[in-house]
């Protein structure tokens, strides 16, 4: 009974007392932002007949649906192009800004009203890819996503650093652009922008109190209860915006592979060999034509297919088999985006799969490009321990290993949420730590 007793509280104390995985909240935010900026640069000529005034969907047939499933788009404020282009671009530059992790709460706000205004303006545009960039985008409101590779985390291990040396650190960007933000959410609301729709001005709103409510307790004294109530409020809505987010990629899985399962073409193997087929998914007929010609490889894919999908979220809890079945989704995703010509469906996947990657492969990956980078920059990579924030854009921060020479020889053999490698399951064996 004892042991039940502190095993729960270790639990509670673990989910509330850290935001966990900053490795791969940060992974998931660069990928995502990175697959949203690329596709939307890509488009760019063809925005117009995409998601604007030029497009088959017109602003009336929107309205019509828009009324009916109640979906948010900043886009049905007005029909005029000079509206669209200002909405376009800001979609653009918030991505810009998330993918350098710059402001990364507010940022991620601002991604979400993108994500959502494109593509419920124009639904019968997405795919697949497009879905899981839909969800993931409200998901990342509620992440930590900062704490590490981050123009956040930069600016506070300097703020730290001139703490340190006795120096006063004031934030003059945060509370301006706080102010601003509520000026322009305030103005939508009294306008009737958000009429019909109750999920995201309630979202925005919340956020931006919190936002005031952080910054406003954070110039209190540290460790105050405000202060400490707060960090704990914020780390179960992150850690369960986490669970939440590895739910949803073995969801898609789940669902695909058990789909899959039923089709006739899927239990004869024969499934891959049509698409290879279809011109709209031959984008280099030579090499579709050489893969379809291997009737012994279609077969092994389309299994392969099938059973590494059904089999992913029951190998959460063996650590060596998911990281082999993540790998070879990872690189299923790869051919899929040169075979059949879906690169943009096939990165936000791979982000997806990202929250499960092991920390302690993020942080090699990490002292890589940091090692990469310094000698570009003709200086070596600082390691050891750092300041990370905590995604708030305040300047606010909390403990967070970076790669250097003791932390990798204490840490290296821990992989997930504190497990010792070998010693004991990983909780989900996501491959997450604090």
């Amino acid at each position: 009974m004892n042991a039940a007793v502190l095993c729960v509280s270790r639990g509670i104390a673990r989910v509330t007392g850290a935001a966990l995985g900053p490795y791969q909240t940060a992974v998931i935010r660069i990928g995502f932002s990175a697959t949203w900026l690329l596709f939307l640069l890509r488009e760019l000529p063809h925005r117009g007949e995409l998601y604007g005034p030029d497009g088959p969907w017109g602003h009336d047939l929107a309205e019509q649906l828009i009324a009916d499933n109640g979906a948010f788009t900043a886009l049905m404020w007005s029909d005029g192009r000079a509206w669209f282009e200002v909405v376009y671009a800001l979609a653009v530059l918030s991505s810009v800004l998330l993918l350098l992790g710059w402001r990364t709460r507010t940022m991620s706000v601002l991604f979400m009203v993108g994500v959502l205004s494109l593509q419920n303006r124009s639904v019968f545009m997405g795919d697949g890819g497009d879905n899981v960039i839909h969800l993931m985008s409200i998901y990342l409101v509620l992440t930590r996503c900062g704490q590490v590779w981050s123009l956040d985390a930069r600016r506070a291990r300097r703020a730290a650093a001139a703490r340190a040396r006795g120096e006063r650190v004031v934030d003059r960007v945060g509370p301006v652009l706080w102010c601003v933000c509520g000026f322009l959410l305030l103005t939508v609301t009294l306008a009737g922008g958000f009429d019909g729709d109750w999920f995201v001005p309630a979202l925005l709103w919340a956020v931006w109190v919190a936002l005031g409510l952080w910054w406003a307790v954070g110039r209190g004294a540290e460790g105050s209860q405000p202060r400490i109530l707060l960090d704990v409020v914020t780390n179960i809505v992150h850690n369960g915006a986490l669970v939440v987010i590895m739910a949803e990629a073995c969801l898609i899985y789940a669902t695909a592979g058990w789909y899959k399962i039923q089709g006739s073409r899927w239990q004869d193997g024969t499934a891959v060999y049509y698409p290879l087929h279809l011109d709209y998914f031959s984008p280099w007929p030579a090499l579709s034509d050489a893969l379809a010609a291997n009737g012994t490889m279609v077969m092994l894919i389309t299994y392969g297919t099938v059973a590494v999908q059904v089999a992913f979220p029951f190998t959460l809890f063996n650590r060596r088999v998911k990281n082999v079945l993540l790998a070879a989704m990872m690189i299923e995703h790869a051919v899929i985006a040169v075979t059949l010509g879906l690169p943009f469906f096939s990165l936000a996947m791979i982000a997806a799969d990202a929250v499960f990657l092991p920390t302690s492969f993020l942080r090699r990956l990490g002292g890589w490009a940091a090692r990469a980078r310094g000698r570009l920059s003709g200086r070596g990579p600082a390691g050891g321990l750092a300041k990370a924030p905590d995604g708030h854009g305040d300047g606010r921060t909390a403990t967070a290993t970076v790669p250097g020479p003791r932390a990798r020889e204490t840490e290296g053999a821990m992989d997930g949420a504190g497990a010792v490698e070998g010693k004991g399951p990983d909780p989900a064996h996501v491959g997450f730590r604090a």
